[in-house]
């Protein structure tokens, strides 16, 4: 690890609040030990949060530094790409189209796109569009079929997309299980440009960033490969050992519709805030989007494009998450109006990384 981030910064909290009552009291900011530890004990170049609480109170936090060449600081709800985060911000643009009357969740993809699905195992006129949002249509992911040096530096349409997904065999027969999926999304994405004859970088601004204020969320055009605001930089390590990579300046285009866009920790926050009040998505819609599958023996299960996880202290909480090039973010939402968001700045190289930012999230929503 460079030295900049052997001297982290350690955690600053935003002045633009008051700090909580536990903070008040003199006792331990759990939150912020968390961050600590995941730059200290994980390496993480950075980790960023930010957290609300039942009386709608905000604080943003920061740990690590934001360019590990020059060890500025980590802008305090610096800009990030929030990876399948993206997949929530899809499958409400496609709810809306169903509350419309445009789109029919159990209608096939080939009702929409006749044609444009088929493979070995799988057919669009047997996949529904529930299935896609709900991971259980079968269909191939193809992330791991794109090299790292092409798909941060090469452009791709989305039917470019599906052409190196369809060259494997369906994962099992649609409506048969649940496999988690890009390929889901990108066909998703292909289906409101269909039925809206827009961009859908259109549809999903003017549908949902703009309609609930999100200012620091877009969806970039092509070949846009920067992030526009403050932001801290993003890292890779091809191995476990090997020297860290700055990722940040990238092509998102392989993800389209499940994973490019760029957000901020809060804006993902009012986001699922918003949708959970009911103000992006009809009564019908939402609960639609709230009945669960089981994903394995985790505890956890999947919507239409947002999952709910246990929490320790009792309940669940909302939201999805995502990682791509250089980030990785967990968080959500509770009925009850808590909120919590977790970006670091590299994918952990395990398992465990990932947990220690889950738990990160569990501590922010149960202090």
């Amino acid at each position: 690890m460079a030295a900049a981030v052997a001297v982290a910064l350690g955690v600053l909290a935003s002045s633009a609040v008051a700090p909580s009552a536990a903070s008040a009291a003199g006792r331990p900011d759990t939150v912020r030990q968390g961050l600590n530890a995941l730059v200290h004990e994980d390496g993480l170049p950075a980790a960023l949060a930010s957290v609300t609480d039942r009386q709608g109170r905000t604080r943003d936090y920061t740990a690590g530094v934001g360019n590990v060449a020059t060890g500025s600081k980590v802008p305090v709800d610096g800009q990030v790409r929030i990876g399948s985060s993206t997949k929530t911000f899809t499958a409400v643009v496609v709810l809306q189209l169903v509350g419309e009357g445009k789109i029919d969740l159990d209608a096939t993809i080939d009702t929409y796109l006749p044609n444009l699905v088929h493979g070995d195992g799988f057919d669009g006129h047997r996949i529904t569009v529930r299935q896609l949002l709900q991971h259980t249509s079968g269909l191939p992911d193809y992330e791991d079929l794109v090299g790292n040096d092409i798909r941060e530096h090469r452009y791709f349409e989305p039917r470019d997309i599906l052409d190196i997904a369809f060259q494997r065999k369906a994962v099992f027969p649609a409506g048969k299980g649940w496999s988690y999926s890009n390929t889901n999304y990108v066909v998703a994405g292909l289906i409101v440009q269909k039925v809206t004859r827009r961009p859908f970088a259109e549809e999903v601004d003017r549908r949902v960033i703009q309609r609930i204020g999100l200012r620091h969320t877009y969806f970039p055009v092509p070949g846009d490969m920067t992030i526009r605001e403050r932001h801290p930089h993003g890292y890779a390590r091809d191995a476990a050992d090997a020297p860290l990579r700055d990722v940040t300046r990238i092509d998102p285009s392989a993800a389209w519709t499940a994973g490019q866009m760029v957000s901020t920790n809060s804006d993902i926050n009012r986001f699922l805030t918003a949708l959970l009040a009911g103000r992006l998505l009809p009564q019908a819609q939402l609960a639609q989007m709230r009945t669960t599958v089981p994903i394995a023996d985790t505890g956890a299960g999947y919507g239409l494009g947002i999952m709910s996880r246990p929490l320790s202290c009792g309940g669940v909480y909302w939201g999805h998450g995502g990682d791509i090039d250089g980030y990785e973010n967990r968080g959500g939402v509770t009925d009850d109006g808590r909120a919590a968001n977790v970006t670091v700045t590299r994918i952990p190289v395990d398992g465990a990384g990932t947990r220690h930012v889950e738990e990160v999230v569990d501590t922010a929503l149960c202090r």
